[in-house]
């Protein structure tokens, strides 16, 4: 899902993810574990976001 190369089970405490520039992602857990989340960016005057489409239920109930 969104690219990731891993199963979202395979990150664990202190697991360190580079996510490349422009690369699809979400922040968010699997509906039986917790998530945070800290991000670093270095801003620019050409950088902008975009947020994407919602995770669907039937998505994000089938995450490993």
């Amino acid at each position: 899902m969104f690219g990731l190369p891993k199963l979202f089970s395979d990150y664990v405490a202190g697991v360190v993810v580079n996510i490349p520039a422009d690369a699809k992602h979400w922040h968010g857990a699997a509906k039986d574990r917790w998530f945070a989340h800290i991000a670093f960016s270095i801003p620019a005057e050409w950088a902008t976001v975009e947020w994407l489409e919602p995770v669907t239920d039937d998505a994000y109930n089938a995450l490993e």
